[in-house]
């Protein structure tokens, strides 16, 4: 992948060549989990174009869990849709949109659902779920918060979460720490701190030597700043993290290909 974590390109193009005689299944990440990243899938089929790829050769599975039910209230934002040649599309119910169980929603095109569909005889229909069985509470909240929102309230929560995604991550840029925010993204990353009890306190999720938040519609100002002030008397006492390695993911946060200004990386903070 590339320094923000998009699929890189080039590899993909190049590994596609060379199993040209072979067929292509490509997940394109709408929103990764840990950097939030979002796939062009226009760059992705001018790829399989340049390449020749015929319609029948691929396909393609989009999967948004988080940011695919963000990104059609983004204005300016990529269009995912059917009317694209995609084969199938995951969104999760549980995050976004609230749903107090996990839960999500899958749609693919007609032709993939009839070759896992099954006729069921006692019920004088045809299941097309994978596992046989679905939660049907988990589909009454869905409904529940897609009504109680509608389209405003989507877009309102939307709009909040990319406005304090930024304010978080220019809060943390002016503090000092390593921090990043893809545009299409909620999700900002950041230097992991020193401390474990503060990691804890905050339910910070850690890869390495990086963490991150996922700013959701519960988050506020106020809650950044406490963060931020915690941030900062951790620091204090403990120093900051150093990169564990050359290639470690610290290190690429501070990579130019995010683009903007960043903190960079150091060791002992007390020391630097």
């Amino acid at each position: 992948t590339l320094h923000n974590g998009e699929i890189d390109y080039d590899i993909l193009a190049d590994e596609i060549e060379k199993n040209i005689d072979k067929p292509v299944i490509i997940n394109v990440n709408i929103g990764t989990t840990v950097k939030g990243a979002v796939d062009n899938l226009d760059r992705i089929l001018r790829v399989l174009n340049n390449l020749n790829i015929p319609r029948e050769r691929y396909h393609i599975h989009c999967d948004g869990a988080l940011f695919a039910m963000m990104m059609p209230f983004v204005d300016f934002a990529p269009e995912i849709s059917f009317r694209k040649p995609i084969d199938s599309i995951a969104v999760s119910g549980h995050k976004m949109l609230g749903c107090p169980m996990p839960c999500g929603v899958t749609i693919a095109r007609k032709e993939h659902v009839k070759k896992v569909e099954q006729r069921i005889d006692y019920l004088n229909s045809v299941d097309t779920t994978i596992m046989g069985s679905r939660n049907g509470q988990a589909a009454l909240y869905l409904w529940y918060s897609l009504r109680k929102k509608g389209l405003s309230g989507i877009k309102r929560d939307v709009i909040h979460c990319m406005e304090t995604a930024q304010y978080l991550r220019n809060k943390l840029t002016k503090a000092g720490f390593t921090a990043r925010l893809n545009d299409l993204s909620s999700t900002v990353v950041l230097e992991r701190p020193m401390d474990d009890k503060l990691i804890k306190r905050w339910q910070l999720a850690c890869e390495e030597d990086i963490a991150h938040v996922v700013v959701m519609p519960n988050v506020t100002k106020d809650k950044i700043d406490l963060f931020i002030e915690e941030l900062e008397a951790c620091r204090e006492e403990h120093g900051r993290m150093k990169p564990k390695r050359k290639e470690s993911p610290l290190s690429k946060l501070a990579s130019s290909a995010w683009g903007g200004n960043v903190a960079a990386p150091v060791g002992d903070f007390k020391s630097a």
